[in-house]
């Protein structure tokens, strides 16, 4: 049989397959003639089916187009990414096959290889010859039913073995997942994870870009604040984070999107300004005064105070750590010569918060406490803080979960030493501010006892403070003629009974004297009253 009659005897067995596997059959088999001329018929339609499965199989959209650019192969997975048949592409040239992927005819990564439109090479995102393989990425905003793909391929020539160019196979891989994890590892290498805003190390690189930039002049903001380290000992840090949150919102919705907004510091702020001078930074300045203000509007309950400063640089002649520097400054000064002290608004939302979780009645517990105090002398500045004393001796139980605080039932070891550590951070925390500062070491004392045995440092006797030995009588007492979770209210009498056995031991005998004195006193006058 000569090699007209073989052709003939393969275009009938190629014509005797499915019609769904005609059109591909006929471009292997061209192909497939092109490389090797002795090939006997059925062998050769063999390889063509098993090549074509094969293909098919490939995870990777497949395309293969001989050296004059028409498409040879299309596998599923090709079909899947564009949604187009082979039926509809085999055999089709002048770039169709670009349409599903581009929305135009323009050339592939496919026809680039073989010579044919290499300017368009400059569409990629990556493109790298690695001998005769050509890698490269990208995005087809076609492709996928026009959700778009980036996407990784490969391309390798076809050879027969005499070394022509038959053309040749490109392999598309979906990189969507990929892409997005790399987006957000780069997005979480240069941002605030609290906040969104860029990060420290952003920021300093931006300030070294400009530096060799011709962005001048260039501005820079720096905002601090106010009463952050307050908030956190007092109300804990998710108020903490949400006061940043709503800060990073003020100051970024007062600037231009291509101005960096970066958090530099636990409660610092800075923004670069690039192509600004100063009297225009300083608008911004002022345009984020009063959008605190506006903000402080819906949350007066813990409002946002922020102090700035403004620096600007003209020229190059200095570098921009300079110019930061010189607006770290001015926020302080700024910071010293408003007398803002945003720590009284928080020490209000902190009385607020501790009279929904305590038990105690402390307009009573003020009355019997300053009429302990004029009983032994205390000077007026003594009054002053014994009343402010009983007013927030117990913030440090804003710290001790509330299912410990309201338990019922008697409490483990465990949680025991959970209240018992009160003392110590409400004195952490009024040493946090300028106003509950005096009272701070009262705090820590007033679980102390007379004989040693209190806690937390096993004071004894008049080695603990005067205040407080007032206030732990005060607070026992209190506590004994008020209903519990776990039990229900002594009798006045009672509760002075109480005292009374723990005097020499928990409490100081002759102030425990002299307090049920003067309540049995006031008893006895209520009692003639009412007669």
């Amino acid at each position: 049989m000569n090699s007209d009659e073989q052709k003939e005897e393969l275009y009938r067995l190629v014509a005797a397959l499915p019609e769904e596997k005609t059109g591909a059959a006929k471009c292997f088999l061209e192909l497939l003639l092109d490389a090797d001329k002795e090939l006997q018929p059925k062998k050769l339609v063999e390889k063509m089916n098993l090549l074509e499965r094969i293909v098919d199989s490939f995870p990777d959209a497949t395309l293969v187009v001989d050296h004059k650019g028409k498409v040879l192969v299309w596998n599923r997975a090709m079909e899947e990414m564009t949604g187009v048949k082979r039926e509809e592409i085999l055999g089709r040239g002048e770039y169709a096959y670009a349409v599903p992927f581009y929305g135009e005819k323009r050339p592939i990564l496919a026809n680039i290889l073989l010579g044919n439109g290499t300017q368009w090479g400059q569409q990629y995102d990556k493109i790298e010859l690695k001998g005769h393989i050509l890698v490269g990425e990208g995005f087809a905003p076609f492709a996928r039913g026009g959700r778009g793909v980036y996407f990784w391929t490969l391309v390798a020539p076809i050879y027969d073995d005499k070394g022509n160019l038959l053309g040749a196979v490109q392999c598309i891989r979906d990189i969507g997942e990929r892409k997005k994890m790399e987006d957000e590892l780069r997005r979480c290498s240069i941002r605030d994870a609290l906040t969104g805003l860029y990060n420290r190390a952003f920021f300093e690189e931006e300030l070294r870009r400009l530096d060799r930039g011709r962005s001048f002049p260039v501005s820079l903001i720096l905002c601090d604040l106010d009463g952050l380290k307050v908030v956190n000992d007092m109300l804990g840090h998710e108020q903490g984070d949400e006061l940043l949150r709503r800060a990073a919102r003020v100051i970024g919705s007062c600037v231009r999107g291509s101005d960096v907004v970066a958090r530099v510091g636990g409660d610092e702020f800075a923004v670069i300004l690039p192509q600004t001078d100063r009297k225009t930074a300083e608008e911004v300045a002022k345009r984020i005064y009063e959008a605190v203000e506006k903000d402080n509007v819906q949350h007066q309950d813990l409002p946002l105070s922020i102090s700035v400063g403004v620096a600007t640089a003209k020229d190059a002649s200095r570098p921009l750590r300079e110019v930061y520097k010189e607006a770290d400054d001015a926020m302080y000064v700024n910071k010293l010569a408003s007398g803002k002290d945003p720590r009284g608004a928080v020490i209000r939302a902190l009385k607020a918060a501790l009279a929904e979780k305590d038990f105690h009645n402390t307009e009573r517990m003020k009355e019997i406490a300053c009429m302990l105090g004029e009983a032994v002398g205390l000077s007026r500045e003594e009054m002053d803080s014994l009343r402010l004393l009983v007013e927030i001796h117990d913030i440090g139980k804003l710290g001790v979960p509330d299912h410990i605080l309201f338990k019922p039932g008697p409490l483990t070891e465990e949680e025991r030493k959970e209240i018992q550590r009160h003392s110590e951070v409400g004195y952490r925390i009024a040493l946090s501010s300028g106003e509950l500062a005096p009272v701070a070491p009262y705090i820590l004392q007033h679980h102390e006892w007379w004989d040693g045995q209190g806690y937390p440092l096993g004071l004894k006797e008049e080695q603990v403070y005067l205040l407080s030995r007032i206030l732990a009588i005060v607070d026992a007492y209190d506590a004994m003629t008020s209903d519990r979770p776990y039990r229900g209210a002594m009798s006045h009498e009672e509760a002075l009974e109480e005292l009374k056995k723990c005097a020499g031991s928990q409490f100081d005998p002759q102030l425990v004297e002299i307090f049920v004195r003067l309540l049995a006193g006031e008893r006895e006058s209520c009692t003639e009253k009412n007669v």
